[in-house]
């Protein structure tokens, strides 16, 4: 039943805010959007309001923004199909945006309530290398072998460097105290037996998200590189069903893993709706520069029909995928 409930909440968040996205840009510039709803399937609740009809429906897995002209010809002059190239980019660009907002607001929000790591140190384990060497709490390490330190990765990096001894310089009570200790392994890593206090501080947590969501972003490009150059299979996919596997997997680390899972799901539909493929979002933007250099060569039709057989080729890969999910589940 949990999973069931945390994989509806992973597939609303990812979806939904994607297609707000697209609405909020719409609206901004003034293109015509017929219906907004969250949800799919039959409606729960519709109201008319302005030239916009929201909805409720039943299935809350996502919802769509149905603008006028959108994937047909209109006469409208505020029909999607009749505005300039940029602002059509600018729509389309908006719902991958959105996704990376998500991804950077939920890894802020989750480093602001758990805390990024400080050089202060809050516990030192009795009979650990750094009680040894007389570390007490609240000592705050400044260098390590003459090293300056930043933050709490600079220890992590140091301590597995200097393995074999090294000179912690720490800031006690505003006096400089050197202490001389060896780490010692536990569970693959050299450890001194410090814990750090934990810094709350938002603007921090923010700063970290942002940088968190990059670091996805790269990580995800490399992915994609490793995929399209034969490095990585296809087999390696995964579709609806490989992410409700992970979510249930997630059960067992916590929410804070469900949420770092979410954030980079998030981060990976921002890049995939980016890629210059038909039915994309960047397959799209593909045809609006195109069509911007060759003048009236291609038509609505013409454009409509390529993103339609984009459609079918997408919804082919998507059963390759969630068949090969099913296999993993059974092998």
């Amino acid at each position: 039943m949990l999973t069931a409930i945390l994989a509806v909440v992973l597939f609303v968040i990812l979806i939904f805010p994607h297609e707000l996205g697209h609405f909020i840009a719409a609206k901004s510039v003034g293109v015509k959007v017929n219906e907004f709803a969250f949800g799919m399937g039959p409606a729960l609740w519709k109201k008319q309001k302005g030239e916009t009809l929201y909805a409720i429906r039943l299935f809350p897995i996502g919802g769509y923004c149905a603008m006028e002209g959108e994937n047909e010809e209109s006469d409208n002059d505020r029909a999607f199909n009749n505005k300039p190239g940029w602002t059509k980019i600018l729509v389309l660009v908006a719902g991958s945006m959105m996704n990376v907002i998500i991804a950077v607001v939920i890894l802020s929000i989750m480093m602001g309530v758990i805390g990024n790591p400080s050089t202060t140190i809050d516990k030192v384990q009795a009979a650990s290398p750094a009680y040894t060497a007389g570390m007490e709490k609240g000592d705050v390490i400044t260098a390590i072998d003459g090293t300056a330190i930043k933050n709490w990765n600079d220890i992590s990096t140091l301590i597995q460097k200097n393995r074999d001894g090294m000179t912690v310089t720490v800031n006690r009570s505003g006096k400089t105290v050197d202490l001389r200790m060896t780490p010692e392994k536990s569970q693959g890593r050299y450890i001194v037996g410090i814990t750090p206090t934990m810094n709350h501080n938002p603007l921090l947590a923010v700063k970290n998200g942002a940088v968190t969501s990059w670091k996805m972003l790269g990580t995800m490009y490399v992915s994609l590189k490793e995929l399209f150059s034969g490095q990585v299979s296809a087999k390696n996919l995964q579709g609806p069903v490989g992410i409700v596997t992970m979510v249930h997997q997630s059960e067992s680390y916590g929410l804070y893993y469900f949420f770092y899972l979410l954030s980079f799901i998030s981060i990976n539909l921002a890049v995939i709706n980016m890629l210059p493929l038909p039915a994309l979002d960047g397959g799209r933007i593909l045809f609006v520069i195109i069509r911007k250099i060759t003048g009236r060569m291609i038509s609505d039709k013409m454009e409509a029909n390529v993103h339609a057989a984009g459609m079918i080729l997408l919804l082919t890969l998507m059963v390759f995928v969630t068949w090969n999910d099913i296999g993993r589940l059974f092998s």
